[in-house]
């Protein structure tokens, strides 16, 4: 995790950017004077509710269905203790340490607007943490998405009160109390709503989407080069991609995705080899090909989507209850994880749609029946060799796998807390899957530029498109051209790495330019 400069946090909202620097590039943050004088003020209101004789919920009263308990004043630090201890009651494999990072930061965002009544010297501490590479153990399960991410903010908070568990800036497993004392950050005692305002939020979920985003955003631009590289090597037709055509249905994402392949296949010689009627028998491709600015672009929209409503998120201040500008304070639903939980779920569809495609593609290349003239499975002697037909199976398994990930999480509710909390989001879990479907797609369309690259190879000597022929030069580096069968795992796994790292996307713009 590099440094990637400081993050300031203010009242205002937060930028896709922002996230992506503080999660995955270990930015410190700073909270603004305007941050500061907001907390300020709101936490003036929560100490005069928490003076007073009338019971003011989340200030001096229990929680959820315990909510009708007035605490006693003298019984209300050890109230925060107990409902952070109790909260963070996660179980399961670690959260990875992007995540975690990133629902910090959000977290410390809500608490920046004012509108959570936290004290300053609070926040602070959060802030702090997030700058010193102090990540707690959050854990797969124990959200249900509404109150929020309730299990994983408590670890945080857990974390600030000096206890349970964390990894240290170098990654090491410690605890809290040591990670704590060796950053110079001294621990908070909780007050008054304090406990509430720090778990009471979709961070997590809201974390997560937001990474997806970056990531898809990327993919399905990968999507495009895998795409063009196939109908190029199984001789395809570029003439169903003319602007002209897709302007007969104006849907924004499928002409961007058309002009990108359009693009990319500029100059090809391969593709200049069959364009005269007598070299050219077929009428036209299948679905896989035809179709790919389609699909595509359809992802696009949806990631469009997506991001508008995560960009309405980072314009929020999600806690229950909130302090208001007047100074009232007041119960709300806002923490409600629906509006999230449901994109969350629109994006694992389209990661498995994209990953279908893909593999279709993949598959044409090794039947000989479908693949015009190049050996069967793309092996250097079918029958010894069995070429790319395993290759071909893991993306089928992958496949299969994204399609049980694409059915969506929010339609489960399953009611908590003794009936008060009677329907929860499963925004969490919506998250959680989606992380495991853009592993997948990265998985799948590595496989495909993998196979497309060998059968370009195969065409020699007509030329690929420069574009085609950079991406097929980055993978060279690592993986060799055609021949007899080696280990494929590992050329695999280099495949995907030149994915996931955006090698492919960068080795095609490196020709086109920037891809839309």
């Amino acid at each position: 995790m590099r440094d990637n400069g400081v993050v300031n946090v203010g009242p205002e909202p937060l930028t896709f950017d922002d996230v992506i620097r503080v999660a995955r590039h270990g930015a410190a943050v700073q909270l603004t004077d305007d941050a500061v004088a907001a907390i300020a003020a709101a936490r003036q209101r929560v100490d005069e509710l928490a003076e007073s004789p009338t019971p003011a919920y989340g200030v001096s009263t229990g929680f959820g269905a315990l909510a009708t308990r007035h605490i006693d004043p003298a019984l209300r630090a050890q109230l925060q203790r107990s409902l952070v201890r109790s909260h963070a009651a996660g179980s399961g494999p670690e959260v990875e340490a992007e995540v975690v990072r990133a629902l910090m930061l959000l977290r410390l965002h809500t608490l920046a607007t004012g509108h959570t009544g936290i004290r300053p010297t609070t926040a602070k501490t959060l802030a702090a943490l997030i700058s010193a590479g102090i990540t707690p153990v959050v854990h797969e399960y124990g959200s249900l998405g509404c109150s929020g991410d309730l299990a994983p903010l408590a670890h945080v908070a857990l974390t600030l009160m000096g206890e349970g568990v964390v990894r240290d800036a170098s990654g090491r497993l410690t605890s809290a109390a040591e990670a704590l004392k060796q950053a110079g950050v001294e621990p908070v005692e909780l007050a008054a709503k304090e406990g509430l305002a720090l778990i009471n939020g979709t961070d997590g979920m809201l974390g997560m989407l937001i990474l997806a985003i970056d990531d898809l955003t990327r993919l399905v631009r990968t999507a495009d080069i895998s795409a063009a590289m196939s109908v190029e090597a199984l001789l395809g037709t570029d003439r169903v991609f003319a602007p002209e055509l897709q302007a007969l249905r104006p849907q924004p994402g499928q002409a961007l995705a058309a002009a990108n392949m359009t693009r990319i296949l500029a100059g090809s010689g391969i593709m200049e080899s069959h364009r005269d009627p007598g070299s050219c028998t077929r009428v036209q491709d299948a679905y896989s090909l035809r179709c790919a600015p389609q699909v595509a672009g359809a992802a696009r929209d949806t990631i469009a989507h997506a991001a508008n409503v995560a960009t309405w998120e980072l314009a929020s201040a999600v806690d229950n209850p909130a302090v208001l500008a007047d100074g009232r304070v007041e119960s709300n639903g806002n923490f409600h994880g629906a509006p999230v939980a449901y994109v969350l779920d629109f994006l694992a569809i389209v990661a498995a749609d994209l990953a279908s495609m893909s593999e279709r593609r993949t598959d044409r290349f090794l039947d000989v029946a479908r693949n015009h003239g190049l050996p069967a499975f793309l092996a250097d002697d079918p029958g010894v060799d069995s070429g790319h037909m395993i290759a071909q199976y893991t993306q089928a398994a992958v496949v299969s796998e994204l399609k049980r990930l694409a059915v969506p999480a929010s339609v489960d509710s399953i009611p908590s807390s003794a009936m008060q909390e009677d329907h929860v989001s499963m925004g969490w879990s919506a998250a959680r899957k989606l992380r495991r479907s853009v592993d997948g797609l990265t998985r799948v369309l590595a496989v495909e530029v993998l196979t497309a690259a060998r059968a370009i190879d195969l065409r020699a000597p007509l030329t690929p498109a420069p574009a085609t022929a950079a991406v097929v030069r980055a993978l060279r580096e690592t993986v060799p051209g055609p021949g007899p069968d080696r280990f494929l795992a590992p050329e695999i796994e280099s495949a995907v790495r030149l994915v996931a790292d955006g090698s492919v996307v960068a080795a095609v713009e490196s020709v086109t330019g920037p891809l839309a």
